[in-house]
């Protein structure tokens, strides 16, 4: 509540009238966050992770014919560390009164608690395919994505300016190609659901995710920059939205807890996110983006995340099920590349060159329109 201290401060006692930088500057309470996120996140990781290994929060191994002497030991379920990082920089930065703030907490906790769910029922019967079904988690993942559309939608409740919330923006263009009018709820839920979904099935090596995500979170965040300043917004004919600052602190109190969590999280790791952190992240990644109507831009900046699922889709739906044998060694494609011997570091490495170019592709599309 670091925010609501400063303008009161500021207001009572005239000789603390600098602290307008906190209340009025988007920019330092950003770089604040994240700041918070990563330092709680390096300070506090150690001891609660050993918490969560006492508890008993630990992964199970699945082993697989081409994987006969998996590399990979149990780790402890971290995913805790980062829902807390993330919440604290929040609750100290941000204007959590906002319709904006509001939204993608809300998405960011429902989408944490279905995935602590999931791994509570993992580690309760000591098996990985014991958590919630996938037809389970896709109904309330899409419950979630319904409710929302139509939040969004309806101008009473939406914090999004009059006429705007139901227009679709794509890269490059300058202007709205269509008004999706209610059409924009089902769009929205697939959305959401889709990121969330491809961001969970890409956490499978030590620290492949993580990066990924905090690149595409600071690339949302510059976006949601532009789009809160009015002179910035007209000179590169971007909506104005005001209020959606406010986005720009959370994408950088993610990247600052990406940061965090990688200390733990790089290899050889002892933490993995699992489902619960995951999940969260996919989940408030998705409601950014639909916040900040950049739903198109995903597929550049989380490009690492849409290969991760066409790959498991390629290999499941169409591979196994429809022509009866395997198109890759194992899916999702990280898989297919331990199993042709990459080792786990390259493969990360690669993956992250690849995400740090895709985002600075996804950053260009703010002037090449």
């Amino acid at each position: 509540m670091i925010y609501y201290l400063a303008a009161y401060l500021k207001d009572a006692v005239p000789e603390l009238t600098f602290l307008r930088l906190v209340v009025d500057s988007i920019t330092f309470r950003a770089m604040a966050g994240a700041m918070t996120a990563l330092l709680f996140t390096i300070v506090f990781g150690g001891r609660i992770i050993l918490h969560f290994y006492r508890s008993g929060q630990r992964d199970i191994v699945r082993r697989y014919a081409h994987f006969p002497t998996s590399p990979h030991q149990a780790k402890t379920y971290g995913g805790g560390l980062i829902i807390a990082a993330i919440l604290l920089g929040i609750l100290l930065w941000c204007k959590v009164h906002t319709g904006f703030v509001w939204l993608a907490l809300t998405g960011f906790l429902w989408f944490a608690g279905l995935g602590a769910v999931d791994d509570y029922m993992k580690v309760r019967y000591g098996n990985s395919d014991r958590g919630l079904s996938e037809a389970g988690k896709l109904l309330l993942q899409m419950f979630y994505g319904v409710g929302f559309g139509v939040v969004y939608v309806v101008e009473a409740w939406s914090p999004a300016p009059p006429g705007f919330a139901t227009q679709l923006y794509l890269p490059f263009l300058k202007y709205p190609v269509l008004d999706l009018s209610w059409g924009y709820v089902p769009f929205i839920a697939f959305t959401i659901v889709a990121i969330s979904n491809s961001v969970n099935l890409a956490d499978g090596i030590d620290g492949l995710a993580i990066m990924p995500v905090g690149f595409a979170m600071a690339v949302y965040g510059v976006f949601a920059y532009v789009s809160s300043h009015a002179t910035i917004s007209q000179f590169l004919i971007f909506p104005f939205m005001p209020g959606i600052g406010e986005l720009t602190i959370i994408c950088s109190i993610v990247f600052g807890a990406c940061l965090g969590f990688l200390w733990f999280n790089s290899y050889p790791a002892n933490v993995i996110m699992g489902d619960t952190g995951s999940m969260a992240l996919g989940g408030l990644l998705g409601t950014v983006a639909v916040l900040i109507k950049q739903e198109f831009l995903f597929l550049i900046i989380g490009g690492v995340f849409v290969g991760e699922a066409l790959s498991s889709l390629l290999q499941e739906k169409i591979g196994i099920r429809w022509l009866g044998r395997r198109i890759l060694y194992s899916s999702p494609i990280h898989h297919h590349f331990q199993a042709r011997g990459l080792a786990d570091t390259k493969i990360v490495i690669r993956f992250w060159i690849i995400a740090g170019i895709l985002a600075i592709c996804g950053l260009a599309t703010l002037k090449i329109r």
